[in-house]
């Protein structure tokens, strides 16, 4: 089997907040040392004693949301500093005012010691969780064999790379074959079904010689997974592809998905394919599955949305439009067209609930002379 290479991974969008993990905007580092600033300029600028130390004990507590504990440490020794400034002017505390700021500090660097560990400790497992996601769907090539590719994933799950949707793009010995899907449920706990249809489906394009085979390879993998799982059902949607060598023609299976959309100039319209059950099913034992073939023109792209783009509502409960959207964005180039169709759908759609995953496969016969993809 055959693969290009891709190109480095750009990070995943992080749709965390700095309240749940994510590190803290350049305003909250900022917060203590200019609190320290405002203080000593607003004193020396008075005519008169301003009682405004009680501000600075609020500078610790305020240290330990963004920095470590040596740099809390500093801070708290600069608050017990100032207020035994004469010039400063500033309220002279009593041996119990002081005595408690003092335990603040102490306190605020002992809370910023353990928020620094436990923060490593959440970073060295977002890694290792981000690496195994990685691996289950990694970056999407830009060309594979004679298809151009382009796709964009977003998972429901704040925080998460991979959720219940999938897709992926392999050149084997019967052609470029992709497939994008949607497994029951969404989030990590349908994760390990995407790992396995996924293992299923790229063995499949090594040794199955035919499109509906490989859509009854990944039925059979889900029957054998759904013997074991605490639903009574294991199923999933998915739509299959495989592209002549020439380029000139496509093989779909639709099985339970929405059918792909053929671009061609400015309009978008949907393949008309036979649509089969979802995988699941028992598809593998019915033997009657048929792909449906499609002639292609040079500049055709087809576009594959999930469920997540499709049955995406407004607040009247419209459904997102989506052939009428991409008309209308047809002339964007491919490898922006995801991202354009994404900042649609959100502005359509600002709570989207559902993974949300787009592909864009745009078959093109290489150029003379250029190198093909190196083994995967």
């Amino acid at each position: 089997m055959r693969r290009v290479s891709a190109p480095p991974a750009r990070r995943g969008e992080d749709r965390r907040s700095w309240l749940s993990g994510a590190p803290p905007p350049r305003w909250v580092r900022v917060l203590p040392p200019a609190l320290v600033v405002g203080i000593c300029v607003a004193t020396l600028l008075s005519q008169e004693p301003l009682e405004i130390g009680f501000l600075l004990g609020a500078i610790p507590p305020l240290a330990v949301l963004s920095y470590g504990p040596l740099a809390t440490a500093v801070l708290g020794g600069v608050v017990i500093a100032l207020l035994h400034i004469p010039a400063l002017q500033l309220d002279r505390p009593g041996d119990a005012d002081l005595l408690t700021i003092v335990f603040v500090a102490v306190l605020s660097v002992f809370v910023s010691f353990v928020r620094s560990r436990r923060d490593a400790q959440l970073g060295l497992e977002r890694t290792v969780a981000e690496a195994a996601q990685h691996a289950v769907v990694p970056p999407l090539p830009e060309r594979v064999g004679v298809v151009r590719c382009a796709g964009l994933y977003r998972a429901a799950q704040r925080g998460t790379l991979v959720g219940g949707d999938f897709f992926d793009v392999w050149d084997g010995p019967f052609g470029v074959r992709a497939v994008m899907g949607d497994v029951q449920g969404h989030g990590l706990s349908a994760v390990s079904t995407v790992a396995s249809l996924l293992g299923a489906f790229r063995e499949a394009v090594l040794d199955q010689p035919g499109l509906a085979s490989v859509a009854g390879r990944l039925d059979r993998r889900l029957l054998v997974d759904s013997a074991d799982a605490r639903h009574a059902e294991l199923f999933a949607t998915a739509a299959l592809l495989e592209f002549s060598a020439d380029a000139l023609e496509v093989r779909v299976v639709v099985c339970g998905s929405p059918p792909p959309l053929l671009l061609r100039g400015a309009d978008a319209t949907e393949l008309e394919v036979s649509p089969w059950t979802p995988l699941g099913l028992g598809l593998a034992d019915a033997g009657a599955i048929e792909a449906c073939t499609v002639s292609l023109r040079p500049g055709d792209r087809l576009f594959l949305a999930s469920d997540g783009v499709v049955e995406a509502r407004d607040d009247s409960g419209a459904f997102y439009p989506l052939a009428d959207r991409l008309s209308a964005l047809a002339d964007e180039d491919s490898a922006a067209l995801p991202e354009r169709v994404w900042a649609d759908l959100v502005r359509f759609c600002p709570d989207v609930q559902d993974d949300v995953t787009m592909l864009v496969l745009t078959p093109s016969r290489p150029a003379p002379g250029m190198r093909g993809p190196v083994p995967h």
